[in-house]
């Protein structure tokens, strides 16, 4: 590819996808990680030829089934196809280019990592800097502590650790849960894991969502740890970089949460003399209204309800059919988002707070660098790849 000065190529131009997949793109890596590494036994060391990878074409054609039996020929293939992203798949019982001539009974989805796919749009209803698929810095602090709680539970609760965050390119990040016992669950039982952990109901309408309590009884000490992470983030998150009680708009999908009618009331008197003040002034105004009551019961409801208010604007908010199902394809890592260009590069769990999706290299920084570098440091075709990891 000839030096260019221009960042802003069309990312999805067939020179641009060429040059980055045959000197960019990390296929041998990617190639070890998905037949589960070097401690993988002889069985194991099969589940590549036997993985599915699916295809979207710059012409928006959509290519599935397609199985290789190393990274080699996967480049080769990937390198003539250009496509502008590709998907991982499960392990078949069959080799997926083969699925025309196997019976339907003989070619079943066997085994894949179990994923997750948190995305920012399903926050519309709570952020208040961007909206559909704009993402910004500060609402990236929902994605934060939703990696924070969800990265938390599964290691302490599942005791997997083979757990790979990637950002997405745009506006959401994935996980990929690579343990053996998580490559071997059945739908059902991956079915059973996302419902475990999922707090948020879906929907558009405001109201309450979260129902994880009987009564007066306590949370479940799972999600107390939840609380307790969200809780540090809430004041910073939710008060003020989001100040989502910050218009009437916003207090009032509060005081729907609020279970003492007489309290919400109340506050929603004086809300409405200044229905702009803060949000933190109006949380530390309905603490106090909590601290102030006299009935023990009514008092323990209250703290009960601000502990669910705490959820339903922090928890994760899950898509629960990408987990449920071994057959669901998942964006690769490392591929090129069409839209901005951006490379999905894997994330550290414990810097997540760090991270800005501003700041993630386009694949034009990426080629102009090499450029820049000139021959002797690019390695030309048979270059492994660059890793990346923010």
């Amino acid at each position: 590819m000839a030096p260019s000065s221009n960042l802003d190529i069309d990312p999805t131009s067939e020179e641009v996808l060429l040059t980055f997949y045959r000197r960019l793109y990390p296929f041998k890596q990617l190639f070890k990680w998905l037949n589960r590494g070097p401690e993988r036994t002889e069985k194991e060391s099969r589940l590549f030829p036997y993985r599915e990878f699916a295809f979207t074409l710059r012409n928006d054609a959509y290519l599935r089934y397609n199985s290789y039996p190393n990274d080699t020929e996967m480049k080769k293939h990937v390198c003539l196809l250009t496509p502008s992203r590709f998907e991982i798949g499960p392990v078949y019982s069959a080799q997926p280019r083969d699925k025309k001539t196997v019976r339907p009974t003989h070619f079943k989805a066997e085994k894949r990592e179990v994923v997750f796919d948190i995305d920012m749009t399903d926050y519309d209803p709570i952020r208040t800097c961007c909206s559909d698929a704009d993402i910004c810095k500060r609402c990236w602090g929902f994605i934060a502590v939703a990696v924070e709680v969800l990265d938390t539970a599964i290691r302490d609760q599942f005791g997997y650790t083979q757990l790979l965050w990637v950002y997405s390119g745009r506006r959401g990040i994935h996980l990929w849960i690579s343990d053996k016992e998580a490559f071997e669950l059945t739908d059902d039982q991956r079915k059973a894991m996302v419902e475990y952990l999922t707090v948020i109901r879906h929907g558009k309408e405001p109201g309450k969502r979260v129902n994880v309590r009987f009564g007066m009884k306590e949370l479940p000490p799972t999600l107390k740890d939840a609380c307790q992470t969200i809780n540090q983030t809430f004041d910073e998150l939710i008060l003020q970089d989001q100040d989502c009680f910050g218009t009437q708009e916003g207090y009032e999908t509060l005081l729907s949460l609020v279970p003492d009618v007489k309290m919400a009331s109340r506050l929603r008197e004086r809300w409405s003399q200044k229905p702009d003040s803060p949000s933190y002034v109006k949380w530390d105004e309905m603490k106090a209204e909590v601290k102030d009551l006299k009935d023990k019961h009514a008092r323990q409801n209250m703290r009960n309800a601000m502990e669910d208010i705490l959820l339903q604007y922090a928890y994760p908010r899950l898509d629960a059919e990408v987990s449920k199902h071994r057959n669901h394809l998942l964006k690769a890592p490392f591929c090129i988002h069409p839209k901005t260009g951006r490379i999905c590069v894997p994330v550290d769990p414990d810097r997540i707070r760090e991270f800005d999706p501003a700041k993630v290299p386009t694949v034009s920084q990426l080629l102009a660098e090499l450029d820049a570098a000139g021959p002797s440091t690019s390695g030309g075709e048979h270059r492994d790849g660059l890793l990346i990891c923010f």
